[in-house]
């Protein structure tokens, strides 16, 4: 019970895969985070540190300046791509229809996921959905049994 279809290495909003399980059409898409907030705001440590207290501590011992100088440059480089919108804040959802009728169009998410990252191929976008999967096939159950006991109730009230 898996997507096999991986999400490519450079998405955008509105992508999406699709697998079938149990009957069940899963349907995961890209939509973008709207939180306004720069990597920096988001990531405690993001920018590299020589104080051993900073969530950002490269670490002590031989070759700290060029621990330093390479996580500084990596993370200049991470916050230019950013600005210059080439990679952004995502969020994966989950649909669920049966034969072609949508259960329930936000069966599970995830948000603040990085898409396109510099140096990333985005597989941690394929890992979230699969991770999802359960939840959003347990969450079409449910919603399965509530709208049949619905029906079941019209009927025999008929």
């Amino acid at each position: 019970m898996t997507f096999t279809q991986r999400f490519d290495d450079f998405v955008c909003e509105g992508d999406s895969t699709t697998c079938e399980v149990d009957g069940y059409t899963i349907t995961a898409r890209i939509t973008h985070d709207e939180t306004p907030d720069a990597p920096d705001e988001r990531q405690d440590g993001f920018w590299p540190s020589l104080y051993p207290n900073d969530a950002g501590f490269i670490g002590a011992g031989n070759g700290w300046r060029d621990r330093f100088e390479k996580a500084q440059a990596k993370a200049e480089a991470v916050m230019a791509a950013w600005k210059n919108d080439e990679w952004f804040y995502c969020g994966v959802i989950l649909s669920v229809a049966i034969d072609g009728i949508t259960l329930d169009d936000h069966a599970a998410s995830l948000w603040g996921i990085e898409a396109n990252y510099p140096d990333s191929d985005n597989a941690y976008l394929s890992e979230v959905v699969n991770e999802l999967l359960p939840e959003a096939i347990a969450e079409a159950k449910a919603e399965r049994a509530q709208q049949c006991a619905i029906l079941c109730q019209t009927e025999s009230a008929a």
